[in-house]
């Protein structure tokens, strides 16, 4: 793996306030990651303008919202981040077969080939066992991320954000070209703070993780620019 490759495997959080953070940082991560992600927070106090914030200065971005509604509703929104021109956007896996179907068709219909990759949320990261039998679920977790990968695939999405835990079992699941992204990965300089299934960068990559989403070990950093170049080498001792 080239340098290159493991630099652009990292996604940054853009949990920041205002367009003036987003330049801030756009401006000073460009060259040190492969892609911004901007989440739900950021979009409802900036709407578009935070995407067009980050595409200014040559950066690609994850939309990161996780929409879960009726099927035409996420079908029209996933259109809307498509014109976007980002390259990841999402939805909820839990939203269902039919939802995530619609959505892939209206996209594929639209933009064909040039068209951003869709995930599909399966079991957020900060959740447990405890948090999935208190909604219903009595699968144990890993089994539930697995069946809700395998439910996403099938209705056509490009891959899953999971935690890095489960990386192994959704490969084993869906195959080598399924797109893995993982958040709660924390390098070994940083604190796990509100994540419950974690690894380290090298671990996540060594597992087969396409993508990292790594926000405040890099955004709390004396030298952002640095850590995340410390995250890149990271990456690259995992693959060696």
């Amino acid at each position: 793996m080239t340098r290159d490759e493991a630099r652009n495997k990292v996604i940054f959080a853009l949990d920041v306030n205002g367009l003036a953070e987003i330049d801030r940082y756009a401006e000073m991560l460009a060259g040190n990651v492969g892609m911004f992600k901007v989440g739900k927070e950021l979009f409802t106090s900036c709407g578009p303008e935070a995407v067009r914030a980050v595409q200014r200065h040559g950066g690609q971005v994850f939309l990161d919202l996780k929409y879960h509604d009726i099927p035409n509703t996420v079908a029209r929104a996933m259109l809307e981040a498509a014109r976007l021109g980002v390259q990841l956007a999402n939805l909820h896996a839990l939203g269902g077969a039919e939802m995530m179907e619609t959505a892939a068709a209206a996209v594929r219909k639209e933009f064909g080939d040039d068209r951003p990759r869709l995930l599909a949320v399966t079991i957020l990261t900060s959740s447990t066992a405890e948090t999935l039998r208190g909604v219903g679920i009595d699968l144990p977790l890993e089994q539930m991320v697995v069946k809700l990968a395998k439910l996403a695939q099938e209705a056509g999405m490009d891959g899953v954000v999971a935690s890095p835990l489960e990386i192994g079992p959704i490969r084993a699941a869906c195959g080598p070209d399924f797109l893995i992204v993982t958040p709660g990965v924390r390098p070994s300089f940083a604190a796990i703070d509100d994540q419950k299934r974690v690894m380290t960068p090298a671990e996540a990559v060594s597992a087969g993780a396409d993508y990292l989403v790594i926000g405040r070990p890099i955004a709390k950093a004396a030298d952002p620019a640095a850590a995340a170049e410390m995250i890149t080498d990271e990456i690259l001792e995992g693959c060696i």
